[in-house]
């Protein structure tokens, strides 16, 4: 609770520093701030009783004007511009400038200080100090304010090269799988054209899900799974001596109420199925386990693979797979885990996500 306060607080900070809708409250405290450390200098109460307001008035609007030409017009063209050299010699010209305009139009309330030998040593230091507290107040306020500027700048233009990186590489994904896909239909055509109709009723069902699921941001986990499930079920009807498992020990409430970036597995089970055909005619597998741990999704996908003819690692190293690792950096940063391992018989991939 104390971050989260902590978070808007900061959050007010900053959109009070930058936001257009809080312009009037900013110059005002402002102008407040600097006329309450003027109304405690020392300089205006050298003089009678009768004048000493106008004397800080008079101050007031030379030193405030001061710090607004500086604001407006000296550290956005010169400053900003890496005119630095140019930046400091005026300001100084115009510090030099306001410090003796301040001294004429005070020089006509002469008659009416009080001590003159103390005005005078104090005075000029009170003057000096209240500059350089200007220049550096206003000048750090404007590079505060740039700063944070475009930094929202960056993070937006981070946040959308994000959102357009992630959508390029979905849309590799999908039409590869898809692609797979119409292979399989042709190859069943020839073979088996009862098959080949089944498998194109459960197509139109993946184009559907791809078309009204895959575009989201998220989907639900059960979404997912089915999409998993029936993909495996439409090999198994292609293949022969071919078995495989989706389990999910959760409870279907836990499922239904997870969300996840859409076809998040599908290029792992696609690898696996693909290398798990064993060209000699041995039984097959693809074992999928999906559960969800201390707010972990643990995703592992297991295939069977001929101890006579293993698959070499580079070939399990495809477009998808290098796609899919990206989207993962993209979506997860370093908050996830992925490991992919091959031994004699099997291969075997295990991914831990955030939910």
């Amino acid at each position: 609770m104390k971050l989260y306060s902590k978070e808007i607080n900061n959050n007010f900070i900053i959109d009070f520093l930058v936001e257009d809708r809080f312009r009037f409250f900013r110059h005002l405290s402002f102008m407040v701030f600097f006329f309450v450390l003027l109304y405690f200098a020392r300089f205006w109460r050298f003089y009678t009783a009768s004048v000493q307001y106008n004397i800080l008035i008079v101050v007031y609007i030379a030193l405030l004007m001061m710090a607004y030409i500086n604001m407006y017009l000296l550290v956005p063209r010169f400053f900003f511009r890496t005119y630095y050299i140019l930046y400091i010699v005026l300001l100084i010209t115009m510090g030099f400038l306001g410090l003796h305009a301040i001294s004429y139009v005070m020089s006509f309330f002469a008659e009416y200080q009080i001590d003159e030998y103390n005005e005078k040593r104090g005075g000029l230091y009170e003057g000096l100090m209240m500059c350089i507290s200007i220049i550096l107040v206003t000048t750090t306020v404007k590079l505060l304010q740039k700063w944070i500027r475009d930094s929202m700048k960056i993070v937006e233009l981070n946040s959308l090269t994000l959102n357009m990186e992630l959508n390029a590489l979905r849309n590799q994904i999908n039409p590869h799988f898809l692609f797979n896909m119409l292979n399989n239909v042709k190859a069943l055509i020839r073979t088996d054209p009862e098959k080949a109709t089944t498998v194109i009723m459960k197509l139109s069902e993946f184009l559907r899900y791809q078309l009204y699921e895959n575009n989201e941001e998220k989907t639900m986990l059960t979404s997912e799974i089915d999409f998993l499930s029936n993909f495996l079920n439409l090999e198994k009807i292609r293949r022969e001596n071919f078995e495989v498992t989706i389990e999910s020990p959760n409870d279907k409430r836990i499922l239904n109420s997870t969300f996840i970036p859409p076809n998040l597995f599908t290029t792992f089970v696609e690898n696996a199925v693909k290398h798990s055909v064993d060209i000699s005619g041995k039984e097959s597998y693809v074992k999928v386990n999906i559960e969800i741990k201390e707010k972990n999704l643990h995703f592992e996908c297991r295939n069977s693979q001929n101890s006579d003819f293993p698959i070499p690692e580079s070939n399990y190293s495809g477009l998808g797979l290098a796609n899919i690792k990206r989207r993962l950096e993209l979506l997860y940063q370093n908050i996830f885990t992925l490991e992919i391992n091959s031994t004699k018989n099997e291969y075997i991939v295990n991914l831990i996500i955030p939910i």
